[in-house]
């Protein structure tokens, strides 16, 4: 069976009407939702990957949303014809929806609202007239992940508006094994997007995404490992030092070099073990590089567009920081700092 690449790929024309079973071709899929950083942006990625999933179980709409254990709530989340307004509506019912309580007992295990509230209470329940009815939504398929340590939630869910079309049981298994691997792959191409964009940092470092108060939206494990050993009464779901405290450079916070970036309306934080190098200013750090390499005084100074003096006045103040007293021993401080 020839490899096939396009993860939009319709496989229905071959195998007949309805929903395929778990097949070779839906493995071949999979594998292309991890290899989609090639080609797809982070912010592109989940419409892109619900329409390939749509491929493989036909519906009429879906939402995939992320949010915090801590309230349930969404803090993003992506959509396929679904108007404005339905995410919200589904937040303000959901004490009225007896299908969250059954995915968080579950969790992995996809849903239908049908075996939590039959359709004869269902149809004639304030959920139905408040929340799905507005909307033409019938039938409802979700699945629900957490990430407890980094204090997160995923909520992926299908809906059809034939209510003569329940899901079946081959697509009820479709949706838990596709729903693992979207969220893995998810994740997976963020972080490969995002080391692709900073190669100035150490191999120890880890990362995460999250918004202006600290709320994690992606988080490395090794992010929370690092966390949790130097901030031990870290808060769950959220970053253990406060965003606004930080200035635009580099800084050190509890035995951590941490650096912090821009992503749109989120922010990319960086974190490593300090290093003798990280107590270094922005500035001596590019002294450093520049005499490490060779360049003389005057050189780095071209380079940097500032006079020989301030170089060498620079270069005074690292070798008392770092306790080193001539180029040498300095070069062989960020060969060691630099392969660590």
């Amino acid at each position: 069976m020839s490899f096939r690449c396009d993860w939009c790929y319709n496989p229905l024309h071959q195998l007949g009407h309805g929903t395929a079973p778990l097949t070779l071709e839906f493995d071949h899929w999979i594998g292309t939702l991890y290899r989609a950083g090639a080609k797809v942006r982070p912010e592109h990625f989940r419409r892109q990957a619900l329409e390939g999933l749509r491929q493989w179980i036909p519906f009429d709409g879906a939402l995939w949303g992320n949010g915090t254990l801590e309230t349930l709530s969404f803090h993003t989340f992506d959509s396929i014809n679904l108007p404005d307004g339905f995410a919200d509506a589904l937040e303000q019912t959901r004490h009225l929806n007896p299908i969250l309580p059954r995915i968080l007992q579950q969790l992995g295990r996809p849903v239908t609202m049908e075996s939590v509230f039959p359709d004869a209470q269902f149809f004639d329940s304030e959920l139905y007239r408040c929340t799905f009815a507005p909307f033409g939504i019938h039938r409802i398929l979700s699945t629900g992940l957490t990430d407890e340590r980094g204090g997160l939630y995923t909520l992926l869910s299908l809906y059809r508006r034939d209510a003569d079309r329940p899901f079946t049981a081959d697509e009820v298994a479709l949706h838990e094994r596709a729903v693992f691997h979207l969220v893995n792959a998810a994740s997976h191409l963020v972080f490969t997007f995002l080391n692709r964009r900073q190669n100035d940092v150490p191999d120890s470092s880890a990362a995460c995404v999250c918004d202006g108060l600290g709320l994690y939206h992606e988080v490395q494990a090794k992010f929370l490992d690092m966390a949790e050993r130097h901030f031990p009464e870290a808060p769950r779901g959220r970053l253990p030092f406060a965003l606004d405290a930080l200035s635009g450079e580099d800084c050190t916070l509890n035995g951590l070099s941490v650096r912090v970036q821009r992503l749109g309306d989120l922010f990319v934080v960086r974190i490593w073990p300090c290093g003798p190098m990280d107590e270094l200013t922005v500035r001596e750090r590019e002294v450093v590089e520049s005499i490490s390499r060779g360049l003389t005084f005057k050189e780095t100074a071209r380079r940097l567009g500032v006079a020989p003096s301030t170089v060498s006045n620079h270069l005074y103040r690292v070798y008392q920081k770092l306790g080193v007293h001539s180029r040498s021993a300095l070069a062989r401080l960020v060969h060691e700092q630099d392969g660590s």
